[in-house]
């Protein structure tokens, strides 16, 4: 396994060891020791989650508020998204600054999102099959959700040639100046 760090602290790219012939390929999608050393935390995963979107769907910022904070290791099995983390603890010093990357079925990266970030993706193939592990469970009361365009932020989205499709939710995200953040 490969890790990369990113412009903000504690966001982590994850490039697996694949190996692959004429026949296909074969990766280790997920090992808790080497998950722990690479990251340097001992977290326990309870909840997958899978998520098949269209293009042009964006989904996001989203994210809960402690008690429960979620972490989130994410990746793409099929088609290829563009994937975001902002950091919105306050008393961070990338506080506002976002990461973004591609994940696709042919990169095989996954994304490592920390609890006190929040999250999106917008999908750049014709769909994407979105795979996410949490180290915490679905909480809708604890639940957030900041605007995917608050210029504060200024996430470069990429244009895939449509406007971007949202959920009624997304579609009231708050700006981050006004959002329930992390201390």
């Amino acid at each position: 396994m490969k890790v990369i760090s990113t412009a903000v602290a504690d966001v982590l790219i994850i490039e697996p060891r694949v190996f692959g012939d004429a026949r296909g390929f074969f990766y280790e999608s997920f090992n808790q020791q080497a998950f722990d050393a690479a990251t340097g935390t001992s977290l326990q995963f309870v909840q997958d989650n899978h998520s098949r979107s269209s293009r042009g769907v964006l989904r996001g910022l989203h994210y809960q508020l402690a008690p429960k904070a979620q972490g989130k290791l994410v990746r793409v099995v099929r088609g290829a998204v563009f994937d975001v983390a902002v950091d919105i603890r306050r008393a961070s010093p990338t506080f506002g600054q976002w990461a973004g990357v591609e994940l696709s079925e042919d990169n095989h990266r996954q994304l490592w999102i920390p609890p006190g970030f929040a999250h999106g993706f917008l999908v750049l193939s014709e769909s994407a099959d979105f795979l996410y592990k949490t180290t915490d469970y679905y909480s809708p009361e604890h639940e957030r959700c900041i605007a995917w365009d608050d210029p504060a932020i200024g996430v470069a989205w990429p244009d895939v040639g449509l406007a971007p499709q949202l959920s009624a939710k997304d579609q009231q995200g708050k700006a981050l100046a006004r959002a329930e953040v992390f201390a």
